[in-house]
């Protein structure tokens, strides 16, 4: 099986790669790389009509070249994404949406032992993600205000990381989450993951995505 995965931050690729190969070897992966499309909706604010474009072509593309269905790997696109699938009729699968479900779950699991609603956190360093990605949990949250959500930006991290200081990159995110008073904690870009530690609060996408666009595929071993 021939499947597409689509990136704006090219170190993803290979995360991505191994991620889908270690749990079927034989996959056959067709990867596009696009940092303008990050970029520019960064740039912007907001995910611009030429971005949605390029998604919308991209996965054309992919199509055109044989996937069977596609993985977004950028929460920022995601929406553009979803939306460029259903017109075009591909498959899609977000990354952050097997974790925003996870996290809806956990959230009212320990709000109900606490006799409140759950609390969930939020963690981006672009300001462009937070809005994607806290709709994509509130779509799984239940309407009757059994969990709440905020959604907020570590300030500095994204201007570390284009400076290329990865490490000072993680320790702001790990200092935003010992700030952080919330049930579960999520991190809307897969790019933070590796600053995750061992709190078991947070929620990282790469691999629960991974695993979950297999599942959808019908293919995990």
């Amino acid at each position: 099986m021939r499947v597409g995965v689509l990136h704006t931050v090219p170190g993803l690729a290979v995360v991505f790669h191994d991620l889908l190969r270690s749990r079927l070897p034989d996959l056959d992966i067709v990867h596009v790389v696009d940092p303008a499309l990050l970029a520019d909706t960064v740039a912007a604010g907001e995910v611009t009509d030429p971005v949605r474009a390029g998604v919308a072509g991209h996965l054309e593309a992919l199509t055109r070249a044989g996937a069977q269905a596609v993985l977004v790997t950028c929460s920022s696109i995601g929406e553009a994404a979803e939306d460029a699938a259903a017109s075009a009729g591909i498959r899609l699968t977000r990354v952050d949406a097997a974790m925003a479900h996870l996290a809806v779950t956990r959230a009212q699991a320990a709000g109900t032992a606490h006799g409140r609603p759950g609390r969930i956190a939020v963690l981006a360093t672009l300001s462009a993600t937070l809005g994607p990605t806290r709709r994509i949990v509130e779509r799984f949250a239940p309407e009757t205000g059994a969990v709440t959500v905020t959604a907020s930006v570590v300030a500095g991290a994204a201007d570390a990381r284009t400076a290329g200081d990865a490490a000072g990159h993680d320790a702001l995110i790990a200092a935003a989450l010992r700030a952080t008073d919330a049930d579960v904690i999520v991190l809307a870009q897969a790019s933070m993951a590796p600053a995750a530690g061992d709190d078991p609060r947070v929620l990282t996408s790469p691999a629960s995505g991974a695993t979950a666009f297999l599942d959808e595929l019908g293919t995990t071993p």
